[in-house]
């Protein structure tokens, strides 16, 4: 009777992982790939309209114009894509993808630590490769990704992983690579649910809760100085802001927050700092560009935060930014920030609506993300000596009407295009089709 047991929870169990593990990580490239026709967006700004792109052992070998060289691919698999897009894998910056699965599933939650200093908090460990939602970018482009943790004044360490791995070692791509603080608000709504006037109004706790911030940052100064006899990770953890080592996202979306984020970074010789959000940035883009301070835009599809902004604020942030010379890309956060990921190349389409070309629109996905997160000396564009991380898509990419995709890579892998939501789609398509 015991061992039926035993046996009966063995088959639960088993049934349950496998209902929720993503398909299988593609296998390491084997063959050299040549893909031909296929009009090339390199991500620079580039459009090769008939190109050759091949590649092997992972890598990008050569980015011609078919048109006017001739190649030897008798030994290579040829992809013909004539009439179709190449374009790089897509990069979503300052997302929570892996980390929480069911929101309402606490189990499944592990976006965020208790305390307000969690500098040595790594979401790389927490990062489920896994993960259906994870899986669920990729017919869409959205091949990498930075896993960032959210809570507290310094959330904690973010690190950029790759979207088809078994686990996330073999998913990292740059471990550790920056720091997350979340800047006090200046102004605040009062609490309209709580019966506060929802008025704007002064913080009057920001001066104190900048000295806080000012001390922790002289506190791991003092630390590192010291004997450090008796450890203190965050503070250790901390310190690669000064050696350069680790980046500062600060996120922060007014005015004055972003001068004075601006202006401690420079106080505590912070050697690299980005903007996060950054709503009001293009009030202060001068200052931005002049201090080379570059942005992580908020979400495009959204509505503005001010009642005398324009209606299509949110839409021309990035054009306002770009004409300034600011490096900037963009990213998800917000409410369903996981789901809505997948939207991605689709919030760059609305910014070519509202001025940006739509070369200008691709590097907001690829090459400046790339630059900003510092992993673009192999991913971001289509150049030989990079990742082969790519897709083919049968029309515009940042269309939902025309990305349709058909091949994509990660690092010469060509991975599965198949996800949760691809199995219901044709699951209900047959039981339509039959009951016609």
């Amino acid at each position: 009777m015991k061992t039926t047991h035993i046996k009966t929870l063995v088959a639960l169990l088993l049934s349950f992982s496998l209902g929720y593990a993503q398909q299988t990580p593609a296998p390491k490239q084997s063959k050299t790939v040549a893909i031909t026709g296929a009009t090339a967006h390199i991500g620079n700004g580039k459009v090769i309209t008939n190109s050759l792109i091949i590649f092997e052992d992972g890598k990008l070998l050569q980015v011609l114009d078919g048109t006017t060289v001739k190649v030897d691919m008798s030994k290579m698999e040829i992809i013909n894509a004539s009439g179709k897009h190449v374009y790089p894998g897509f990069i979503v910056p300052n997302s929570t993808l892996g980390l929480v699965e069911i929101s309402a599933v606490r189990a499944t939650d592990d976006d965020s630590e208790l305390g307000t200093w969690n500098p040595h908090i790594r979401s790389l460990i927490a990062y489920n490769a896994e993960s259906k939602i994870v899986e669920s970018m990729r017919p869409n482009g959205v091949l990498l990704g930075q896993i960032t943790p959210r809570g507290g004044r310094i959330s904690g360490t973010s690190s950029v992983v790759q979207f088809d791995a078994w686990n996330w070692e073999d998913a990292v791509i740059k471990e550790d690579e920056g720091i997350h603080m979340n800047w006090p608000r200046s102004f605040s709504r009062g609490r309209w649910w709580l019966g506060e006037d929802p008025a704007m109004k002064p913080n009057k706790d920001y001066d104190a809760q900048v000295t806080a911030i000012s001390d922790y940052f002289n506190g791991t100064k003092a630390y590192m100085q010291g004997d450090k006899s008796v450890k203190n990770l965050p503070y250790e953890a901390t310190n690669g802001l000064f050696d350069g080592s680790k980046t500062l996202y600060i996120h922060v979306d007014d005015e004055k927050g972003i001068t004075d984020a601006v202006n401690f970074s420079k106080k505590h010789n912070v050697k690299s700092t980005v903007i996060v959000g950054g709503y009001e940035s293009h009030k202060v883009a001068d200052m931005l560009k002049k201090n080379n301070i570059s942005v992580l835009l908020q979400r495009v599809h959204t509505r503005p935060s001010q009642t005398d902004d324009d209606y299509d604020m949110p839409f021309k942030l990035a054009k306002l930014l770009t004409d300034k010379g600011v490096t900037v890309a963009l990213e998800t956060s917000g409410q369903m920030e996981r789901m809505n990921s997948r939207n991605l190349p689709f919030y760059a389409g609305t910014t070519v609506a509202h001025g940006l070309t739509k070369e200008q629109a691709l590097q907001l996905i690829t090459l400046n993300p790339a630059k900003i997160l510092g992993i673009d000396d192999n991913y971001g564009s289509l150049e030989a000596g990079k990742s082969a991380t790519l897709f083919i898509s049968e029309g515009d990419a940042l269309d939902m009407r025309t990305n349709i995709i058909t091949h994509a890579f990660i690092d010469g892998r060509m991975i599965s295009l198949e996800t949760h939501q691809t199995k219901l789609w044709k699951r209900y398509s047959s039981k339509l089709k039959s009951e016609k």
